[in-house]
């Protein structure tokens, strides 16, 4: 069994004191151990990462937009082999999971242009020999803190930018699937990036925590779940740091009589079940106004059986396990409450049966579903599908105003007036009009709002360069020529 270790100044590193296992979802196999980061292993990260700083920082713009090229053929070259190790930790099924490394890619792309998007401005003669301009400059060694569900992507969402920046960083991905990550750090350094500029480490709170409250950390970039994120911002705020924290989600699709109901009944099986409902993005309540309620639950009740749930590597698997076998039974758990709270199991995911001891779970779709009960307020984070019903548009927008949370939401509806009410007065940080999971593309930033999102920057794109960076403004004044003493040899009437 291979032990997997932490990633620090260009070498594996790490003596196994404490470790945890890394199983394959799809058979329950216990594959890998993972050391578990002691706060010296996490302060020898952080040590490598401030001594490469300087000399990070002084690359010129040229250079390392020269590596970011580089890195994105690098990436592109290796990403049938990203995707694999991906399926192999997480499970998801390798075309999600070669989604997720194009997805990450779209960031890199962005960085590259890193010459322009760190320009700065000038303004000349605001008075008499006086000009001002500012610069951009990074703030020094970040703390990346990435979840399970995107183990490429999302690390690549945070470091790409960051490092583009002249930063130097310290990730610390989940301990549940962390071999992705190490090979994207020895990536960046076959691109040209130095040794100590990324550096990897993995663990549970124990590394969490050392990284939050080191002084050697100066921001910190989080994906999670609400309760994690607000404890992170809470404490490494508390401690001086800048902090970017990405909560948790419960992301509504309104669908109005209008609209294309084999088109939403699609749309909202592959939200709500595509990589096994554990994605942050995913439709987890259809809220069905008036007349479209029926219909759209008779669709997509029809279209659950061809949906093939099987090993991420099997070629017609659609849907692959769940991350770990404790949190198939949670799920499962909320599926097995919910008539007693007064829903209505339509399809039942938790009682299907799977030729494996992989953590396996069928999908499910709850109808009449009320907003005081568990499976619509807890983030379930798993293929369950809840169905709201409402008699109008205006209920409908009234309900996910007033959910906690705000990440996404989207609308499905052939009625352009109702779409731009809908854009204008939804309290989302991400919209979708007739698209069900409305991730931005790399030039745009992601992120929610309301418990979604605490700290004020959203994640890569423009937001991510300003949260990356600290603005220097410079006034500076030169005498002129007429009144010095010294012989600058030209007339002095230039």
């Amino acid at each position: 069994m291979s032990l997997i270790r932490h990633f620090i100044n260009g070498e594996e590193f790490g003596t196994p004191q404490r470790t945890g296992p890394v199983y394959d979802p799809a058979t329950g196999k216990h594959q890998h151990d993972v050391i578990y980061g002691t706060t010296a292993d996490v302060e020898a990260a952080i040590a490598a990462a401030r001594a490469a700083f300087p000399a990070w920082r002084a690359t010129t713009l040229t250079k390392r937009s020269h590596i970011y090229f580089r890195l994105r053929q690098l990436l592109a070259e290796r990403s049938d082999e990203l995707a694999a190790l991906v399926t192999s930790e997480h499970g998801k099924v390798l075309s999600d999971a070669a989604g997720e490394v194009a997805r990450g890619l779209e960031n890199v792309e962005y960085a590259s242009s890193l010459i322009n998007l760190l320009k700065g401005e000038f303004s000349q003669q605001v008075s008499h020999g006086i000009d001002v301009h500012n610069v951009k400059e990074p703030v020094g060694v970040v703390g990346c803190i990435t979840p399970f569900n995107f183990p490429v992507m999302v690390p690549l969402w945070m470091i790409t930018s960051a490092i583009a920046c002249g930063n130097t960083v310290v990730l610390k991905p989940s301990e549940k699937d962390p071999s992705a990550t190490v090979l994207l750090a020895k990536i960046f350094m076959e691109a040209g990036v130095p040794a100590g500029v990324l550096n990897v480490v993995h663990g549970d709170k124990t590394a969490v925590n050392a990284i939050l409250d080191s002084p050697g950390v100066d921001a910190i970039s989080f994906v999670g779940s609400t309760p994690i994120a607000r404890a992170i911002y809470q404490r490494a705020s508390a401690s001086g740091k800048r902090v970017q924290a990405l909560g948790g989600a419960k992301n509504h699709m309104i669908v109005l009589p209008d609209a294309d109901m084999d088109a939403a009944a699609d749309a909202a099986v592959s939200a709500a079940y595509g990589s096994a409902g554990e994605r942050c993005m995913a439709v987890s309540v259809l809220v069905a106004v008036a007349g479209s309620a029926q219909p759209l639950v008779d669709a997509i009740r029809t279209r659950i059986p061809k949906l093939k749930i099987g090993s991420g590597t099997t070629a017609d698997s659609q849907m692959g396990p769940l991350i770990t076998r404790e949190h198939r039974d949670k799920v499962a758990s909320y599926v097995k409450n919910a008539p007693a709270e007064g829903a209505k199991v339509v399809v039942d995911g938790s009682t299907q049966r799977f030729d494996s001891d992989g953590f396996f779970i069928g999908v499910t779709l709850l109808d009449n579903v009320k907003t005081d009960m568990k499976v619509y307020t807890d983030e379930i984070f798993g293929p369950v599908l809840a169905v709201v019903r409402v008699d109008t548009f205006e209920e409908a927008l009234k309900l996910i105003n007033e959910n906690p949370y705000g990440n996404g939401a989207a609308l499905f509806t052939r009625d352009g007036g109702a779409a731009r009410q809908f854009e204008f007065e939804v309290q989302a940080g991400m919209v979708g009009i007739n698209v069900p999971i409305p991730t931005p593309i790399g030039a745009f930033s992601f992120g929610g709002w309301k418990n979604s999102l605490f700290g004020d920057a959203h994640i890569y794109g423009p937001e991510s360069i300003n949260f990356y960076t600290r603005s220097k403004v410079i006034t500076s004044r030169w005498p002129d020529p007429s009144e010095s003493q010294i012989d600058l040899g030209f007339p002095r009437n230039y």
